[in-house]
């Protein structure tokens, strides 16, 4: 059997290629095209293992020619890699780590990787910015928290938690009380009018103006109206406007990616799983039918469970957390939602939920939680390889 490892760094990689066991060539590839020439000839005429580790971009380009070239190949997981090519001593170059991976190809049954369609990549990178802009907007939201206690700390009082286009517009207008204070009722009732999609009644806009006046007048604010406080928390403002825009077309994005694919109608089909919550979950998982089982599913999203025991120690059992992270963020806040719909949609991982919180189980809430986040996994992963809606009425009530 010949094997071709790659250690695979920016712009380069090393390449080894083992034939029954022996070193029979190897070479620094360059990750342009007269380098990705070379690996084409070299795996023309012969039936050849590919192997590399996964190192994020780096390695998109060795993955897309392989692809592209019908090459089947191995992509380890680092961790795994590690584990498969650890020695007691050793050094550490590219050198060294191509021909451990090679070597180590003889001796470990290594799974082919099975390559997913361009739509599941491109949504990736549109889930990938969608998260950046949401921790953007939080920070943003934070920095205008921060900013209002400064020069209009009552203006809080116009929204809760989420920031609607209504109240960004009324609190950049009017980002100072001496801003709502210096005008008539009558004006700030129809800047309210104006600054809202909404069609609301002249008095609901006049109880707002009043509102408003009321707050202008019991605030201290730290700064006068011409502090360059006010033109920063303005210029927040913009800011988080231009922000929920972005976010909200980044969803429109993926929602209209996913729509396409068969696992997106089948997740949504499950109560408590919106259109936004499929597409970002399977941003994150990917072509799910490409895990042969629920647990492997498990692994890759890090809810294994880890057991230590020595001797007459034996520690708590724990999740690894060694997974996709934003994955179990996204399980996570599903099955919350589930929790909070459950009246208006039954759902048996609810029902799994409440089981396991009462007695005889007595659950804690965390632990609860990622049983049905587990249980969700199974379900999931049944329903797209046999291609099935979810149906209550036929679902396993445990």
């Amino acid at each position: 059997m010949r094997v071709m490892a790659l250690d695979i760094s920016k712009g380069k990689s090393y390449v080894v290629i083992y034939d029954q066991g022996e070193c029979v060539d190897e070479w620094e590839l360059k990750h342009n095209q007269s380098g990705f020439h070379q690996l084409r000839e070299k795996l023309r005429d012969f039936d050849t293992k590919v192997v590399f580790e996964a190192t994020g971009v780096y390695s998109c380009q060795i993955e897309t020619f392989l692809i592209s070239e019908g090459i089947a190949f191995s992509k380890l997981n680092p961790l795994l890699a590690k584990m498969q090519t650890d020695v007691l001593r050793g050094n550490k170059t590219d050198k060294v780590d191509a021909h451990k991976l090679a070597q180590s190809h003889y001796r470990f049954d290594r799974e082919l990787t099975q390559p997913q369609t361009s739509v599941y990549t491109e949504l990736h990178e549109v889930s990938s910015l969608y998260n950046e802009v949401h921790e953007t907007l939080m920070k943003e939201k934070n920095y205008l928290h921060a900013g209002l206690q400064k020069v209009f700390p009552e203006a809080e009082k116009l929204y809760s938690e989420n920031l609607s286009q209504f109240t960004l517009n009324v609190i950049e207008k009017f980002a100072h009380p001496a801003y709502v204070l210096e005008i008539s009722k009558t004006k700030i009732k129809n800047h309210i009018l104006a600054g809202t999609m909404k069609k609301i009644s002249q008095e609901e806009a006049k109880r707002k103006a009043e509102e408003l006046i009321k707050m202008a007048e019991e605030s201290y604010p730290s700064v006068n109206k011409d502090h360059f406080a006010v033109t920063k928390v303005q210029f927040r403002i913009k800011r988080i406007r231009e922000l929920l825009k972005m976010k909200e077309t980044l969803s429109a994005k993926m929602i209209k990616l996913t729509e396409e694919l068969s696992e997106f109608h089948i997740l949504v089909s499950i109560p408590g799983i919106g259109p936004l919550s499929a597409a970002l979950l399977i941003s994150e998982l990917g072509d799910i039918r490409r895990f042969s089982t629920s647990n492997k599913i498990n692994a890759f999203v890090g809810i294994d469970i880890r057991t230590h025991q020595s001797g007459t120690i034996t520690k708590k059992e724990r999740i690894n957390k060694r997974g996709n992270a934003r994955a179990r963020m996204i399980l996570f806040f599903i099955v919350r939602n589930m929790l909070r719909t459950q009246k208006s949609s039954p759902n048996h991982i609810v029902d799994y939920y409440y089981k396991l919180r009462k007695q005889p189980y007595h659950k804690r809430d965390k632990v609860a939680m990622i049983a049905c986040i587990n249980k969700l996994l199974k379900v999931v992963h049944f329903l797209i390889n046999k291609n099935e809606l979810y149906d209550y009425a036929l679902s396993p009530h445990s």
